[in-house]
């Protein structure tokens, strides 16, 4: 297949604990007459895995203020704060705002935190849907950051099964026959940015598919994407 194709999957609805989130998935790709094919990557915002596993707070009100204690007690570490935002590293050991704590999409007064094990929840979509379809796919798992060097925020993932998060083309050459040096490519990063110019914030639409993109196999996960702490300049 030439190029790559991003298509959004509608007809999830409205995510419940205790809710299948690969059944949803499976009956919404159906629904729509979509299949899933060798290679494909299935992007889902962490929002209905995290509500599907029951990681929703009710928060004492629904005042502006009212998530920042459970801020603290997700952070592992606070590493900066301004007025009211936290830079906090999660016990995902996640460099972000708030400790991933997220009140859009999450109802009066509730607030939705990251899901425990985003690989493990990752490898068990991959593994129900990689079966309805007979398919070796890769699942993404994602948030939307903000970065340290631009402004605006993008979608990247906070859980990967079944592909390396990270292509290291540290001695390959370029056209020019230059070898390279410190090149890594954040290929799950990549492929979370494209999936959230279908799905986003406002859309509704939860789940999309990555098709034409070129990975590689690996069990890793999101760890290869997370900078050692001796190398982080920003802390």
């Amino acid at each position: 297949m030439d190029g790559v194709s991003v298509r959004p999957v509608p007809g999830i609805g409205e995510v419940r604990p205790g809710d299948d989130v690969a059944a949803l998935i499976t009956g919404a790709l159906r629904a729509a007459n979509l299949s899933l094919l060798d290679g494909d990557v299935v992007v889902v915002t962490h929002k209905i895995v995290s509500k599907a596993e029951g990681q929703v707070v009710e928060l004492p009100d629904d005042g502006p203020d009212s998530h920042r204690r459970l801020v603290e007690e997700q952070a592992e570490a606070i590493i900066r704060r301004r007025g009211n935002l936290v830079i906090a590293q999660t016990k995902h050991g996640f460099i972000c705002a708030n400790a991933g704590v997220d009140r859009s999409n999450a109802g009066p007064g509730r607030a939705i935190l990251l899901p425990e094990d985003p690989d493990r929840s990752a490898n068990r979509i991959r593994i129900r849907l990689g079966r309805e379809f007979g398919a070796e796919i890769a699942v993404l798992i994602t948030d939307t950051f903000g970065r340290a060097w631009r402004r605006g925020l993008v979608d990247v993932a906070i859980g990967v099964a079944g592909m390396a998060a990270v292509t290291d083309l540290r001695g390959e050459t370029d056209q020019h026959g230059k070898v390279l040096e410190v090149t890594e490519v954040a290929t799950a990063d990549e492929i979370a940015a494209a999936a959230d110019l279908v799905m986003g914030k406002a859309t509704g639409i939860p789940v999309a598919i990555v098709r034409g993109v070129a990975w590689r196999p690996d069990t890793e996960g999101v760890r290869a994407l997370i900078r050692d702490a001796e190398d982080d300049l920003f802390r």
